[in-house]
């Protein structure tokens, strides 16, 4: 990657999205040098492999043994003897063909790291992380050390001295607009109430566009204070112009320097040490004298502590004892160093993946100057993870994991889950491997492209493990495959994996999970945060309802008359292929093959049916009788040429003629103000490139929609526009332009034209049309640089933004926005599935102290770790009893061979098993029973059939019934009733 333009961005792209073209240029010059090919250095080595930097050498003197291979994931029972850098780097170099992968198999020296501008060292003794790690803090040389022992691991980083963060945090500039400017001292900015600012006292901003303060335009970065969500205080303004109108306000990032500690010198500084669990800064600070008697006793002993030896753990811990002497610790925990020395031979994949994760991130820090580095200790524990009460076997059986993550799948391969006699895990994902998976899903290679996801990581996953048992199912996980996944499905599993992107379907696996009391591992990313969930039945809280978004969303006013962002004018561009390349085509074909289609959108209202309506009738009628359906590709460049005028030069006209620049409102205020930006009309140039490409992209997809074949020939399209007579518009004062949401809804209700929705029902019911030919709706697709969808929502979205004085943006930018991509990145997610993974080691033992169990959220970009106990359910009460979600009433309502039990049969079930009267029933929306006498007698699922007017589905073997008491009629939340009619 010697240009940024080289950046290879269909596989990076959805990291690029996390660290920019920018920190990834300067990735790809680093040569990188990682020691030690155990479980830890080669998850590190894979994360670095996949971030795109130059080089990377693996350094390793050992041979392969069988304790490797329950965590080293390239080792396999071939390999044992074998040096395990050479048995790694073929594996390790296939995952990113843009990176040089080496071995070495020699011991470490000065020669060797001097060639490096990182080194990370793994499995190594504290003489050689002091030896080496004051050659590279006096050669600038960026020195890691990470270490795991048992359910422990270690962190540490030395970056140099006056090592420079050019974005410490990796988060978008902060950018609102100005709604007033007071001339003071200081002066007091407040900015429109549409979104908070989100800076912080001490942050750096510059101002642009404001009108009359005009001095704020021309200035350096100023700080600022905050002084509320929406309003900020700068320098002394008294001196300046009167602020009229306008502005924007922009974060300035500013590079911070940063000096660091060589490691000998760390060792004793233990305000050094970055907290992750605040409920353990005694352990940690243990963990910190630990780890150096570790190296102690391994320098002595030969070997690590043995397994559970009491003996052993007490000599480490007069170890402990003698260093805390120096260190004079407060509190010293002595427990946790006997935890320590109990485990510390064992080697454990999502102690690996997690602290691999943290490292690997760390590397891309010194590499990039992207993110703030750690500084410069972070210890690590699970030791709650051990059995509550004494070491027992355990064993795994079922598990579930929708949409799972390949690192998900590669710990529980290591982990041994599924790989017992009567272990079994089913995963699904219904979509097929993309290249941009590749950066970040390391079970998946460039051959895979194509193939289903589910079935690909199954197969690497027994790769890795051949004992695991795997089923790869290619379903989406929703209501429609509950006939897969059901009753009998879930009671046959021991416990949930979720690995999945997006909030609804989290909300209903967690509902599954919480009607059949199953545990479940919950887990998500965003760039470099992530967060992790543990929900264990009658325990913990649930995933819970999914949260309003509401407040997220653009007002539709906002969209169609006053966008003041760039995302604004990019959903806009989204909204017009949407309603021009899919919902119109598919109306279309829905009016062809649907005789109730008609009375089915006029059952819409009369304002969206004369939208809907006009469009299917202009969609089937040419030029000639009126309509808009082309003929050739030159009709397609035409309809192209007219669109751009109507939206980018015809409309704003019409704006403008309702609203001048010079409006003011009914308070006698500027009306183009604050978030409201005044427009201009553009003026068609075929010489512009924003202008031909809308057209050329336009053209294309109309053309696409119709069976029309067109071309990227600039100079031909250019050539057919001379032809084009562009219709003249002269702007209506009749026209009324909507200024809020509000107003937008009270013109749907009243009454639109009769006479036009009238005339067009008359129009559409010509026998003549259903012989039309169909159109070919098109899918929006953001990956395909080939399919001209990127290519029209840049252009229409830069357009729109060069109507209102909006700075454009980039295709990469707009694709993220347009597209709705999630940034990812390996090391996050290899960090989040050894957390989930840890959890999971809690579950299948039966866990029971809430205690044990931990929540996580974390940023890799900013030292951000926060793991704490998670919440309890919430009780609620009936009749003065308590009950939490976790609380329902079991009902068998018929076994083979019986009769299943009436209404009345179920209310007096109810009544014996907890002394409660239900005095009415819902299924769903359906009110089975509200003093409906004659439907006692009835069995319950034949009064549901009857008041739903529908069969109940064959695998639908529960349903959940929501009754209310006459004890506590007005009670918010009540048990569910889980009714078993079929056994």
């Amino acid at each position: 990657m010697s240009e940024i333009s080289e950046i290879d961005e269909g596989f990076y792209s959805r990291q690029l999205y996390v660290l920019g073209h920018e920190a990834m240029h300067r990735m790809g010059s680093a040569k990188v040098l990682i020691a030690g090919m155990k479980g830890l250095g080669v998850e590190i080595a894979k994360n670095v492999v996949l971030s795109g930097v130059k080089h990377v050498t693996v350094q390793d003197e050992g041979m392969t043994t069988w304790s490797d291979l329950s965590s080293q994931f390239f080792l396999k029972e071939s390999h044992l003897g074998q040096n395990r850098a050479a048995c790694s780097v073929q594996q390790l170099a296939v995952l990113n063909p843009h990176v040089v992968v080496e071995q070495y198999t020699g011991p470490l020296d000065e020669n060797l790291l001097l060639q490096y501008q990182v080194v990370v060292l793994t499995d190594s003794s504290l003489e050689d992380q002091k030896r080496f790690g004051e050659l590279c803090h006096s050669h600038g040389i960026k020195f890691i050390v990470a270490d795991t022992k048992g359910l422990c691991g270690q962190l540490f980083c030395d970056f140099g001295e006056k090592f420079e963060v050019l974005d410490r945090d990796g988060e978008m500039p902060a950018s609102v607009m100005i709604q007033s400017i007071s001339k003071d001292n200081p002066g007091v900015v407040i900015c429109t109430d549409d979104q908070k600012h989100g800076l912080s006292d001490g942050d750096n901003v510059i101002f642009s566009e404001v009108q009359g303060m005009t001095e704020l335009n021309n200035m350096a970065p100023v700080g600022i204070k905050v002084r509320g969500p929406y309003s900020f205080s700068i320098g002394d303004t008294s001196a300046f112009s009167e602020y009229e109108r306008g502005g924007v306000v922009n974060e300035a990032k500013q590079p911070v320097l940063l000096n660091f500690k060589p490691l000998s010198e760390a060792l004793q500084d233990h305000d050094l040490l970055v907290m992750n669990d605040y409920g353990k800064i005694s352990r940690h600070q243990t963990l910190h004298l630990a780890f150096q008697a570790l190296h102690s006793f391994v320098k002595k002993e030969k070997r690590l502590p043995g397994l559970w030896s009491q003996s052993d753990a007490d000599y480490l811990l007069t170890i402990v004892r003698e260093l805390n002497e120096v260190a004079q610790l407060e509190e010293l925990d002595e427990v946790t160093v006997q935890s320590l020395s109990y485990t510390a031979q064992g080697d454990l994949a999502p102690i690996n993946a997690f602290i691999g994760g943290l490292a690997a991130q760390e590397v891309i820090k010194a590499c990039s100057r992207k993110f703030t580095p750690l500084q410069q200790w972070l210890y690590f524990d699970a030791l709650e993870c051990l059995p509550e009460d004494q070491p027992t076997e355990c064993s795994f059986a079922h598990l579930i994991s929708g949409a799972i993550g390949c690192e998900l799948l590669k710990n529980f391969a290591l982990m041994g889950l599924g790989a017992g006699d009567d272990g079994h895990i089913t995963i699904t994902d219904m979509d097929s491997i993309e290249r941009s998976n590749l950066n970040r899903q390391f079970l998946f290679r460039t051959h895979d492209v194509g193939k289903p996801k589910s079935k690909v990581a199954a197969r690497a996953a027994c790769d890795i493990n051949p004992q695991m048992r795997i089923t790869a199912h290619q379903n989406r996980l929703d209501a429609d495959s509950e006939g897969v996944y059901n009753y009998c499905f879930f009671m046959g599993l021991d416990g949930v994996a979720a690995a999945l992107d997006n909030v609804e379907a989290r909300v209903y696996l967690d509902g599954r999970c919480v009607q059949h009391q199953k545990p479940m591992l919950e887990g998500g990313t965003l760039g470099t945060k992530g967060h992790t969930l543990v929900v264990v039945p009658h325990l913990t809280e649930s995933y819970g309802p999914a949260k309003s978004s509401s407040s997220n969303a653009i007002p539709l006013c906002t969209l169609k008359n006053f966008p003041h962002r760039i995302e604004h004018t990019l959903q806009w561009a989204r909204d017009q292929f949407e309603g021009l390349f899919k919902q119109t085509p598919e109306n279309v074909n829905f009016f062809l093959r649907d005789t109730a289609f008609i009375k089915r959108t006029l059952d819409l209202g009369d304002t969206e049916a004369l939208e809907i309506l006009g469009g299917v009738w202009s969609s089937l009628h040419d030029t000639e009788a009126g309509g808009q359906r082309p003929k050739s590709w030159e009709d397609c460049v035409r309809w192209a040429r007219c669109k751009w005028e109507t939206l980018f030069n015809n409309e704003i006209r019409q704006l403008l003629h309702c609203f001048p620049p010079d409006e003011k409102t009914t308070h006698g205020l500027p009306f183009w103000s604050g978030s409201k930006r005044c427009p201009h009309p553009l003026t068609f140039d075929p010489s512009i490139t924003t202008h031909i490409e809308y057209v050329m992209a336009g053209a294309n997809l109309y053309g696409q929609i119709y069976g029309i074949k067109g071309t990227r020939d600039l100079t031909s399209i250019r050539g057919i526009l001379e032809n084009v007579r562009v219709p003249a518009f002269t702007p209506k004062s009749s026209v009324k332009i909507h200024v809020t949401d509000k107003e937008m809804e009270e013109e749907k209700t009243r009454e639109c034209d009769d006479v036009r929705l009238e005339e067009l029902k008359g129009k559409l019911a010509s026998p003549s049309l259903k012989s039309s030919a169909q159109m070919y709706p098109i899918d929006f697709e953001k990956d395909d640089d080939s399919n001209f969808h990127m290519d029209y929502i840049v252009a229409a979205s830069n357009l729109r933004a060069e109507n209102y004085d909006i700075p454009a943006a980039d295709r990469h930018k707009s694709k993220r926005i347009a597209g709705r991509i999630i940034p990812a990145i390996a090391t996050t997610t290899a960090a989040v599935a050894g957390l989930m993974c840890l959890e999971l080691y809690k579950l299948v033992q039966g866990h029971q102290k809430i205690s044990s169990y931990r929540t996580a959220y974390i940023n890799l970009a900013v030292q951000y770790f926060v793991m704490s106990q998670p919440s309890r359910p919430q009780q609620f009460e009936v009749a003065g009893k308590k009950f939490s979600l976790w609380d329902d009433f079991l009902v068998e309502g018929r076994r083979s061979g019986q009769q299943e039990m009436t209404l009345e049969d179920l209310f007096q079930c109810i009544r014996e098993k907890c002394n409660l009267n239900v005095c009415s029933l819902f299924y769903g929306n359906s009110v089975l029973f509200n003093g409906h006498k004659e439907r006692l007698k009835k069995r319950v699922s034949d009064v549901v059939k009857e008041v739903t007017k529908e069969d109940i589905p064959p695998h639908k073997k529960m349903l959940e019934l929501i009754p209310s008491f006459s004890e506590d009629e007005d009670c918010e939340s009540v048990p569910t009733i889980r009714y078993l009619y079929l056994i």
